[in-house]
């Protein structure tokens, strides 16, 4: 029998694909801002049912790789600030990420900002504090006595290893805390120790040596591939999170008299550790290179003018000592972005294009720690 004109057979419609299977493969295509799947789970309740449930979230996120950046947080004179960073209808208000007690305290120091979760040592307790500003779950961890106190710098992270998953959006998953300071009795030898959830405890004790002056400074950590770095004027701390090993290596040969604060660890091509030096009107840029024997050397990789930074002005009008004022603050590993103050205002300079975005003004200097993190449906309230 010849089949009837337009119409289709058995075989072919067990072939289609479900209605409810096509949405989620348009829907899961939505940008991964706050607003985009709220708005969507307001047309019916069938589109709400496909963007509120956990497999569908999984799937958009991972689909997306990387969350959203909401904002930085800061310590300004004591006191913890989230300030918002995306435009309305995405903008998230401050009191959303409030951290609590801690946001208001006068004792507390702001440590490190990673995969969605915030580190803080709290000076009155002699303790650290770990919060999820999403969820609002918060863990205080005591600080090893083996610490010297008022030396402590810490980088917080995510533990999960397995393939495809995606950090900013993993709050139930366990983390780690990596803290490091000098001996409480020993100011030549640095102490580093590594706390993990699961255990709910702190490892043994990993001590290097290096000259003192080199202990301490205002910068953060980067996490490059499996390792931690910190700068320290000329040598830079690494910490291998897989063998366990804190080793003190030699920076790129500099001569230029660079503040620590204007030293930053990134990522350089082909996922080889780099650092960035701010040294006004230039930016250079080195790049780690290890051969097959595992002697490392450093090579330039490229030198900017401030200048020709596309979005940067030309002339800045703050003075600091008869000097331009421009400092770095952080690089965001996530997606290669340095902050940098020019005057009294924060900007954005993506590594790879040079291109820059004006955050903000601020009347001082201020670390900035970037907030990345997805936003489900469930967790969003209305902008002011």
């Amino acid at each position: 029998m010849a089949r009837r004109s337009g119409g289709t057979s058995p075989a072919a419609a067990a072939s289609l694909p479900d209605d409810d299977d096509m949405l989620r493969e348009i829907l899961i295509r939505l940008p991964p801002r706050p607003s985009s799947l709220p708005r969507i789970s307001a047309v019916c309740r069938r589109w709400r049912g496909i963007v509120t449930d956990a497999k569908f979230l999984r799937s958009f996120r991972v689909h997306h790789r990387k969350p959203p950046l909401l904002g930085v947080f800061q310590n300004i004179i004591g006191r913890i600030v989230f300030t918002p960073l995306l435009d309305r209808p995405d903008r998230i208000h401050p009191q959303r990420l409030d951290l609590g007690r801690y946001s208001g305290s006068y004792s507390c120091a702001l440590l490190d900002c990673r995969h969605g979760r915030v580190l803080l040592e709290d000076l009155d307790r002699h303790a650290l504090v770990v919060c999820d500003p999403i969820t609002g779950e918060q863990r205080r961890i005591a600080i090893p006595s083996e610490l010297k106190r008022g030396y402590l710098e810490g980088a917080v992270l995510c533990a999960a290893r397995d393939h495809g998953h995606v950090h900013g959006g993993c709050h139930s998953c366990s983390y780690k805390v990596v803290l490091i300071s000098t001996a409480r009795d020993d100011i030549q030898c640095l102490v580093l120790c590594v706390y993990t959830l699961e255990t709910g405890e702190w490892g043994n004790l990993i001590s290097a040596e290096a000259p003192y002056e080199h202990f301490y400074s205002d910068t953060l950590a980067t996490l490059v591939g499996h390792c931690l770095y910190w700068c320290r004027g000329d040598h830079i701390l690494e910490f291998d999170l897989d063998s366990q090993n804190l080793a003190v290596i030699m920076g790129p040969p500099v001569t230029d008299d660079i503040y620590d604060e204007n030293r930053l660890i990134i990522h350089a091509m082909d996922g080889a550790v780099g650092i960035a030096m701010l040294s006004d009107p230039h930016l250079q840029m080195w790049q780690r290179n290890v051969n097959v024997h595992g002697v490392s050397t450093w090579a330039p990789w490229k030198t900017i003018e401030m200048r020709t930074i596309l979005g940067l002005p030309s002339q800045v009008e703050a003075q600091v000592g008869g000097n331009k004022f421009i400092r770095g603050y952080e690089y965001d590993e996530d997606i290669g972005i340095i902050f940098l103050q020019v005057g009294n205002s924060v900007y954005m300079v993506q590594v790879n294009s040079m291109e820059s975005t004006q955050l903000y003004d601020t009347l001082a200097g201020y670390d900035h720690h970037p907030f990345r993190s997805f936003y489900t449906p469930g967790e969003l309230v209305a902008n002011p």
